[in-house]
């Protein structure tokens, strides 16, 4: 029989073994993913993509108005929902210790955060497309903010509730009163963390695709008003890898590697943002 520190040493080596496994099993699928679409992508990035809109079957063009339109409602989704989460997060953290309305609003969010997107479009579909009776940038736009809101949310929680006691004590026993203390030294000390939570929601959101379809839809042409259906990355690459035409599907794998090469950046960065606060701290 083995002795009981052998025993523990095979247990370690076969645990740690699996979960190397795990990890290279995963990693596989992601690299495999990614060198499929530089492979594919890659050579379907020309100036034409920056420069042209989505073309007919047949002819040449690119993706700027469904990059335009993409930066658009994404930016107007975390401009809405960024405001919105971060309040609410301060409540739960700061004035959530008591009371029922705390529990339900984090019951609520954490529906909102497993809840599938097409549900959220079909939400906004039915509240608002259809009794506008078109779709629009702005649906897409208040889509969006419902996916971005609860992330921000419960970001915005943990980074306050790992703000250590003693800032808001020391605040407060200079006479603060407690709104100051949140502003300026609270939500100071957490910045960093809920801008990474910001940054994970616009990375969330700016593959979304199934939201789009029941409120923004598609526009073939340019067009920058928000009271119109707009073109967007998602949906132009779910209808033209779909398509039998081959120019379309080049476009599809062009702009499929812009999208996840823009989410892989988005998320490094919130990695090195949130390393570095916690070294700070």
């Amino acid at each position: 029989m083995f002795s009981l520190y052998t025993r523990r040493r095979l247990i370690n080596a076969f645990n740690l073994g699996i979960s190397v496994a795990a990890m290279a099993f995963g990693l596989f699928w992601l690299g495999w993913i990614l060198i499929t679409l530089l492979e594919y992508g890659i050579p379907g990035l020309t100036l034409a993509v920056f420069t042209q809109t989505t073309p007919p079957p047949g002819s040449d063009g690119g993706l700027i108005n469904a990059i335009v339109g993409t930066l658009m409602m994404t930016a107007l989704g975390t401009l809405i929902g960024t405001p919105i989460g971060i309040l609410a997060g301060t409540y739960l953290a700061e004035f959530g210790q008591r009371g029922w309305l705390a529990p339900v609003t984090r019951f609520i969010n954490d529906v909102l955060l497993s809840a599938p997107s097409i549900v959220i479009g079909l939400f906004v579909y039915e509240m608002y497309v259809v009794r506008v009776k078109h779709f629009s940038g702005w649906a897409g736009a208040f889509a969006l903010a419902i996916l971005v809101i609860p992330v921000v949310i419960r970001t915005t929680e943990n980074m306050l509730r790992l703000v250590p006691n003693n800032l808001r004590e020391a605040a407060a026993a200079l006479g603060a009163p407690q709104w100051k203390v949140i502003s300026s030294v609270t939500l100071r000390a957490a910045r960093a963390g809920i801008l990474t939570g910001v940054m994970l929601a616009v990375a969330r959101i700016s593959g979304e695709t199934a939201p789009l379809l029941f409120t923004a839809l598609n526009n073939q042409f340019w067009s920058s008003n928000l009271n119109q259906p707009m073109a967007n990355l998602p949906v132009v690459i779910f209808q033209f890898a779909m398509s039998p035409y081959t120019d379309w599907q080049h476009l599809a794998w062009a702009g499929a590697l812009l999208i996840t090469l823009s989410v892989l950046t988005l998320n490094i960065v919130a990695r090195v943002v949130f390393r570095q606060q916690a070294t700070t701290h």
